[in-house]
């Protein structure tokens, strides 16, 4: 059997042609290929779960040299036509992610390129690069850190701070494994431990197979980072509507998005937020997942002293169902995710 890394999101034609589905391979020699010629992070599959995470200073994982943090913007932003219109009022209110640190995980290094405008113009980029612009573009003043899903190595934290991990991908191999069964490597290991801890925000892609999430695609395959996450702390799973939705302009799921499911434990943590692929020529929920890392960051710089688990579960319980069409909860889980809702009280618990 042969593990691959599964990018969420594309341009037009690449979602056409079936982005996050991933043919099985039959082989013992278990390796992750985002792309070719791209050495990636592998697992073994074994007996039990991996070996306990190696922490480093105040309980965070060493610091990595893949790392590479950007620092904050002092422009002022701009609210482009793809953002739902709370962004701007969050902003006026003097709350754009300022004191969180977002990680995004992701393909920084390989030779694949998609185009696109997230409205500062079209740009041919890396799939990691999309991601870290439009997280970067809701939370303007966050500070932004990439980490190469090709690394293999622990995600690290920033001390002090609320933490948000972006993750728009999936690990694709043939189902039928137990969670408890794949010996993963350090770096996925970190970041489900961050996530049963509640140590991090983890806003995670809930997948393009048009499946429940955990379940297996056309190929027989399943995402098995969404199963190691499943029930933990701190796990927002993020599906794609058409659009933002409104009382009066309800959204649809979008066609290509996974959905909650009938695990009520996957109901509740999963969200769903407006693709505007129609406007920048990115769909998948690879381009839904930064918008709710940009909201948790957002949420983290007015709720100065919150966890991550209060950010995260104040982000799950202020969903909209009025804004959907045809609301139901084994499709849409919790509902859109309302920032306006999630930030008005004066403090949370």
């Amino acid at each position: 059997m042969r593990f691959r890394i599964a990018l969420f999101g594309a341009a037009l034609c690449a979602v056409l042609a079936g982005p996050g589905m991933v043919r099985p391979v039959h082989s013992e020699q278990i390796d992750f290929s985002p792309v070719p010629k791209h050495r990636a992070a592998g697992v073994t599959i074994g007996d039990g779960p991996s070996a306990p995470l190696a922490l480093g200073r105040n309980g965070s994982p060493d610091a990595v040299a893949n790392r590479v943090t950007t620092a904050t913007t002092s422009t002022t932003p701009r609210l482009q036509p793809w953002m739902h219109g709370d962004v701007a009022g969050a902003w006026s209110a003097g709350f754009r992610g300022q004191g969180v640190t977002i990680t995004v995980v992701d393909d920084f290094t390989s030779a694949s390129r998609n185009s696109g405008n997230l409205g500062t113009g079209q740009q041919s980029l890396r799939h990691g690069e999309w991601t870290r612009l439009e997280a970067s573009m809701i939370a303007p003043s966050a500070t932004m850190a990439a980490h190469d899903f090709a690394s293999g190595r622990s995600v690290a934290l920033t001390a002090g701070r609320l933490n948000v991990l972006n993750l728009s991908y999936g690990m694709m191999a043939r189902a039928g494994f137990a969670p408890s069964q794949i010996r993963w490597s350090a770096q996925e290991n970190s970041i489900i431990t961050y996530a049963r801890n509640g140590n991090a925000v983890i806003a995670k892609a809930a997948g393009n197979d048009a499946v429940a999430v955990g379940a297996a695609n056309r190929s027989g395959n399943t995402d098995y980072l969404n199963l190691s996450l499943i029930g933990t702390r701190s796990t927002i799973f993020v599906g794609a509507l058409d659009r933002n939705g409104a009382v009066n302009n309800r959204a649809n799921l979008a066609s290509y998005s996974n959905f909650a499911g009938s695990n009520t434990t996957v109901q509740r943590q999963f969200l769903t937020v407006g693709v505007r692929g129609d406007l920048t020529n990115l769909y998948g929920t690879s381009f839904a997942a930064p918008i709710v890392a940009g909201y948790a960051a957002v949420l983290g710089s007015k709720f100065t002293t919150a966890t991550p688990v209060q950010i995260t579960n104040r982000l799950l319980d202020t969903a909209r169902q009025d804004t959907i069409n045809n609301y139901n909860a084994a499709i849409h889980g919790r509902g859109e995710a309302s920032l306006s809702r999630a930030i008005a009280p004066s403090s949370i618990r």
